[in-house]
C-alpha cells in the first residue's frame, strides 16, 4: 500500500510548506554525496526520547503519537520532532527516517546555521546599538533633549556609511529594558504605517478587501489571514527590506481569495508579484530574531 506522509518544516519565518528534496534509501547509497549533507557528530532535541543513526550521525529526536493518519517530521531550532499515528510500528517510523535522512540532516544543519545567524543578529539594547529598519542600518543614540519630541524619538538621515541615527529621548544611564521598550515602540509605530500602506496598495490589485490590520509578535510566523478579513503581520518585518514586506502582504492578502497553498493561490500571488519565488527565498534567509 502506498504510504502517504506529511512533511512540515517549522522554520521561524516559514509561512508555507516547502518541497522535500530526494530521499536517501535505507539500504542503498544516498541520493546526493554525504558531504553535501554535512552535520556535526550529533543532534539532540532537548525533549528527545528516541535515538537513530542517520548516515553515520546520531540524531536524538522527540517522538510522539497521536490521532493522525500520517508520519510527520518537523525540524525547528530545538531539533527533530517526529509524530506518528498510534498504530504505526516504530520500525516503520525509523525506516522512513532513513528514507528521508538526507532531508533531515540538511534541515538540521540549516536550522543550526540559522540559529547562529539569529543569535549574531540580536540587539543588545544600549547607546550606540545598531539594528535594521526597512533594510537600512540604524544606530541608536540616547539624547534626553529629544524627550519633548513627538513619541520621544526622531530618525535622522544616514551618514557617509549609510547608517541612519535614531535619537531616543532617554538619559544615557537608561536601563536596557527602557531602551528596548522605547526603540521597539517606535519600530511598531513605523510598522503600522508601512504595513497599512502596502496593504492599501496591493488589496485593490488583488481584488480583495481586508477588514483589519493587527500587529503580531508571533515567534514562528511572519503573518496570517483570517476568513473574516483580518490580516496579522509580525511587526518585526519592519526590520526587512520593503520588497520582503510586500511579499508577506501579498501572500496574506491572497489568502482572502484562497485559504490554502493550492496552485490557484500561487497564481493569485504571481498575478501581482511574478518574482515571489525569489522574494520568498530571501525572506527565509533573513536573520531577524522573532520573539526577541
Amino acid at each position: 500500500m502506498q504510504r502517504f506522509v506529511q512533511l512540515a518544516l517549522d522554520f521561524l519565518a516559514g509561512p508555507d510548506p516547502v518541497a522535500v528534496p530526494p530521499a536517501v534509501a535505507p539500504d542503498g547509497p544516498p541520493a546526493e554525496p554525504l558531504h553535501k549533507v554535512f552535520a556535526p557528530s550529533g543532534w539532540h532535541h532537548p525533549r528527545a526520547n528516541r535515538m537513530v543513526r542517520l548516515a553515520g550521525c546520531e540524531v536524538a529526536y522527540e517522538f510522539t503519537r497521536g490521532k493522525r493518519r500520517t508520519i510527520g517530521l518537523s525540524v525547528g531550532t530545538e531539533g527533530l520532532s517526529v509524530r506518528a499515528p498510534r498504530w504505526t510500528p516504530v520500525g516503520e517510523v525509523e525506516a522512513f527516517l532513513h528514507e528521508k535522512a538526507g532531508w533531515v540532516l540538511d534541515k538540521l544543519r540549516a536550522s543550526r546555521e540559522r540559529a547562529g545567524a539569529l543569535e549574531r543578529a540580536r540587539t543588545v539594547w544600549a547607546d550606540g546599538a545598531e539594528f535594521d529598519f526597512l533594510g537600512q542600518r540604524v544606530r541608536l543614540t540616547l539624547d534626553s533633549a529629544h524627550a519633548s519630541v513627538q513619541a520621544g524619538a526622531a530618525l535622522e538621515p544616514g551618514d557617509a556609511e549609510g547608517v541612519a541615527t535614531l535619537r531616543l529621548g532617554l538619559a544615557k544611564n537608561a536601563s536596557e529594558a527602557q531602551i528596548r521598550d522605547a526603540a521597539q515602540a517606535w519600530l511598531m509605530r513605523q510598522a503600522q504605517l508601512v504595513f497599512a500602506e502596502s496593504l492599501q496598495r496591493f488589496a485593490p490589485q488583488l481584488g480583495v478587501s481586508y477588514k483589519k490590520l493587527c500587529l503580531s509578535s508571533a515567534g514562528t510566523r511572519w503573518g496570517s489571514a483570517s476568513a473574516d478579513g483580518t490580516i496579522r503581520l509580525n511587526w518585526r518585518l519592519v526590520h526587512l527590506k520593503p520588497e520582503m514586506i510586500d511579499y508577506v502582504v501579498v501572500h496574506e492578502l491572497s489568502h482572502l481569495r484562497h485559504m490554502d497553498h493550492s496552485p490557484q493561490f500561487w497564481d493569485v500571488v504571481a498575478s501581482v508579484m511574478p518574482d515571489h519565488h525569489e522574494r520568498r527565498k530571501a525572506l527565509r534567509k533573513s536573520a531577524v530574531p522573532l520573539g526577541e
